[in-house]
């Protein structure tokens, strides 16, 4: 995720900066070359030998036809080999072949009868026929090469196709080797200096590590080696990275694999793998094994109907055999990562095998800034752009997402011909990762746009007078991906506890689209799909796992989600009655339509704000979150965050002005 800058302890340090990382230039091997050139020519040989070779026809005749032409004396020469006579007429003859039609000869091929004729030489030299004699086993290196080149050439090939195969390692031979790469500290330069956050993850393997490097510290308080290290976290989170950096910071050898290099068609290669892998690794013990994307070979065993999948469960109880088996293995540590934690086996979790569970949580403010500015390390940037801005306007983005920002900023900067990327190409950067490409090709009629700038005011007009909403940050009413127009809010800090006038208040806000349409136009469009379908989500989550219902009251009426296994799923049955399945219909309702009664309350009380703002939208397509809060001539009370506190100070001072 991040890019390598840090060097491991003890090894020197990197090149100059000015000193590009590109391969160095090998000359490649003429041996190959030389081989399938002299195949070639071979090959073409053989086929002018075959195909193109000029040479006359020759006609088989019976010996008795063969001494009857000598008689005549109209054979002018021969060529003995063995048994077989080669010969040519003088002048040409006449013969029936096997099918009874007449053809005419001059080249013919004969044979001697096995018992031999003791007359035939004294007849030829009695009619002057020139004799040559050649030995019957005389096969020339051409005739041999021409003969055997098809044999030569599915030879040549099928070295080179298993050849190929085991380089990649599925040869015949090398099937149930693990294939898993050993970390070569030379070449790798991450460390945890590069992982930006994370604290209490790398806190926790850096105790690891220095187990590994100084284990009598622990022994002698009774501490026992962990077996096993699980990376739990969404993706792009930097769980591969941190396992990276585990190599770079680790004096120990370092295997790394995924899971699915275990798998194969035949069942009991991925069990094979395994073995042998532990095996390799006890060699060099103390060591680490990092297995990626654990949840491929790790699935809860039996789930489902129609049984499980033998490759893969055989794979899994051979891990678990190697992990914490009959042998026990030591000082090997299984490092895993994966963002499915619900899906494994109870077996792998248990104490023995994966004895520590690490959370890697999606980065915080501070954890964002970092991550920016790492990822802004080659990049030039304008002086007008504000990291803190930034990330304070990235919740929810992961390590990856922070990366594709920024590259994406670059490439619109590159468009556009900047030498540097400005504030402005990293807000669009951040709108098309959110909510894809702008759609400006979309024909929509002047109807069409007011209705949509009335359905984002109405939206912009709750955000702004609710007490208890997040300040807003864009509105726009240019289309993107799927969406027709956008209210952004950013929260002014990270969140952790949600209450429930926070609830109450985001319902409202999603019901101003629908509400703003309803008062204005008397009608509904199909444009709330999405607000009722995330409002609905919202209020169901209130009354089934939150207990914030009067009529319920404090129950957790929703499961664990469970693994969306088709034998579960089927056998999952709610745990309340259908009275109360009706209840909780009925609180939902009821929560809906008092955030829409109140949200087309507070838009009628504001009708006037939500007329200008539409006003706006339709003349310029976006505003800013200060414009909002400025069009409509509010004031902030104090103490309601810091950015809403600054727009306001901001309008203030733009009136004062005025």
């Amino acid at each position: 995720m991040n890019p390598r800058s840090g060097r491991p302890r003890g090894e020197q340090p990197e090149r100059d900066g000015n000193q590009k990382d590109s391969p160095q230039t090998q000359t490649p091997s003429i041996g190959p070359r030389i081989i399938w050139i002299i195949l070639l020519f071979a090959l073409g040989a053989w086929a002018w030998q075959a195909f193109f070779q000029p040479g006359t026809a020759s006609t088989q005749v019976s010996y008795t036809e063969f001494r009857s032409q000598v008689q005549a004396d109209n054979v002018k020469s021969v060529t003995i080999t063995g048994n077989q006579v080669n010969g040519k007429l003088i002048n040409a003859a006449k013969t029936t072949d096997s099918s009874g039609k007449q053809q005419s000869y001059q080249d013919f091929t004969t044979y001697v009868p096995s018992f031999g004729d003791r007359n035939l030489l004294p007849t030829l030299e009695t009619h002057n026929v020139d004799v040559n004699v050649q030995p019957d086993n005389s096969v020339s290196i051409l005739t041999l090469l021409i003969n055997f080149l098809p044999f030569v050439l599915l030879g040549v090939l099928a070295v080179i196709y298993f050849r190929r195969l085991q380089s990649q390692g599925q040869g015949l031979f090398s099937m149930g080797q693990s294939g898993a790469k050993l970390y070569d500290r030379r070449k790798e330069r991450t460390t945890f200096e590069d992982v930006a956050g994370a604290q209490g993850a790398k806190t926790e393997l850096m105790e690891v590590i220095d187990f590994l490097k100084d284990p009598d510290r622990f022994h002698t308080l009774g501490g026992t080696i962990p077996k096993g290290v699980l990376l739990v976290g969404s993706p792009g989170t930097g769980k591969t990275l941190l396992a990276r950096a585990v190599a770079g910071e680790a004096g120990v050898p370092f295997f790394s694999i995924t899971g699915s290099d275990f798998m194969e068609m035949f069942v009991g290669v991925g069990a094979s793998r395994v073995r042998d892998l532990f095996k390799e690794a006890k060699k060099v013990a103390p060591c680490i094994i990092f297995i990626d994307e654990l949840d491929s070979i790790g699935r809860r065993r039996g789930a489902g109907l129609g049984g499980g999948h033998d490759e893969r469960e055989q794979t899994l109880n051979q891990l678990l055999s190697e992990m914490d088996g009959f042998e026990p293995t030591q000082s090997v540590i299984v490092m895993a990562a994966t963002n499915r934690p619900d899906i494994l086996d109870p077996a792998l979790l248990r104490p023995g095998r994966f004895d520590r569970r690490i959370t890697v949580d999606l980065p915080t403010l501070k954890d964002r800034m970092e991550i920016i500015r790492i990822h802004s390390r080659n990049k030039p940037l304008a002086p007008d752009v504000d990291i803190e801005y930034i990330a304070r306007g990235t919740p929810g983005f992961s390590g990856a997402d922070l990366e594709n920002l920024m590259n994406e900023a670059a490439l619109l900067a590159a468009r556009k011909n900047k030498k540097a990327i400005e504030q402005v190409d990293v807000e669009e950067s951040r709108d098309k990762v959110l909510m894809g490409l702008e759609r400006r090709n979309l024909a929509l009629t002047a109807d069409e746009t007011r209705m949509i700038a009335y359905h984002e005011s109405g939206h912009a007009l709750l955000a702004a007078f609710l007490p208890n909403t997040d300040p807003i940050h864009k509105v726009t009413i240019v289309p993107r991906g799927r969406a027709m127009g956008v209210t952004q809010q950013l929260p002014e800090r990270e969140k952790y506890l949600y209450p429930r006038e926070y609830m109450l208040d985001r319902l409202a806000v999603m019901m101003g689209g629908r509400a703003a349409e309803d008062l204005v136009y008397q009608t509904a469009t199909s444009g709330a799909e999405n607000d009722l379908k995330q409002a609905t989500k919202l209020a169901r989550k209130m009354v089934l796992d939150w207990g914030m219902s009067q009529r319920l009251g404090h129950v957790a009426l929703g499961s664990e989600s469970q693994e969306v296994f088709l034998g579960e799923e089927l056998g999952h049955h709610r745990e309340y009655s259908e009275d109360t399945a009706r209840d909780v219909d009925q609180e939902v309702k009821k929560i809906l339509d008092e955030a829409f009664n109140r949200a087309r309350s507070v838009l009628t009380e504001h009708r006037s704000g939500l007329d200008t703002l539409a006003e706006a939208l339709v003349e310029h397509e976006e505003l800013t979150g200060q414009q909002v809060i400025k069009l409509l001539g509010i004031a902030v009370p104090d103490g309601d965050g810091r950015a809403r506190k600054k727009l306001a100070d901001d309008t203030v001072k733009e009136q004062a002005e005025a």
